[in-house]
């Protein structure tokens, strides 16, 4: 928590670091974006997303999903790092330290100004030993090219890396439920390996995201 004296000595209140507004800056005569840190930033067409999703399911057919999934590990892991660190700087506390509702409140912002959509982090199995995650408007699922299957690999892969730094245990994540197939939202599952691998079958055998978790739980 943030004392009295802190604010005395260091004449601030602390806001949202990951507030649009202030933590993208852009040169236009340079077509630089940066964030508050003056760390460069990667804007990605729609354009390239789709061609990266075409280019992937020609070269390596259903393995792309593999590819997707381990491609967001290395994202999420190198991801989990900056707002470590970004957060340690601003709030001058380690993330630990930090509430769950403040925590909550920096990662569904900086979901926001990446440009990945809405997150939200739903409790309701987290007795059971499991996290669940939601998200809407996603790009992954949008650009992506329908099938028959949720096709966020990409996210997934980057939430299970993040979780599993979080955590300090290797956690794997499925997704149970896209947008891309006419799902209101994305919806993730997160555990240990041995107990989230079933949800993979479920999955194929196309059921709700309800009954994978009443199986899983079960």
């Amino acid at each position: 928590m943030i004392s009295v004296a802190d604010l005395l000595t260091n004449n601030r209140v602390p806001g949202n670091y990951f507030a649009t507004d202030v933590y993208v800056r852009s040169d236009l005569e340079l077509g630089l974006l940066e964030n508050r840190r003056g760390d460069r930033l990667l804007a990605l067409p729609e354009t390239l997303i789709q061609a990266i999703y075409a280019g992937l399911d020609k070269e390596t057919g259903q393995a792309a999903r593999l590819v997707l999934f381990n491609c967001g590990r290395w994202w999420g892991k190198n991801f989990y790092s900056r707002f470590r660190e970004e957060l340690t700087d601003y709030y001058g506390q380690p993330l630990a330290d930090m509430s769950m509702a403040e925590f909550l409140q920096c990662l569904q912002q900086c979901w926001i100004t990446h440009g990945w959509g809405k997150f939200e982090f739903d409790p309701t199995y987290q007795s059971r030993g499991f996290l669940v995650i939601q998200t809407f408007n996603s790009p992954f699922a949008t650009l992506a090219p329908q099938g028959q299957r949720p096709v966020c690999h990409l996210e997934a892969g980057i939430l299970s890396a993040f979780f599993s730094q979080l955590t300090g245990k290797e956690l794997h994540c499925v997704q149970t439920q896209c947008e891309s197939l006419g799902a209101d939202s994305n919806r993730f599952v997160l555990g240990l390996t041995k107990r989230v691998e079933p949800a993979a079958v479920m999955v194929d055998q196309q059921l709700t995201h309800e009954a994978i978790m009443d199986r899983l739980c079960a």
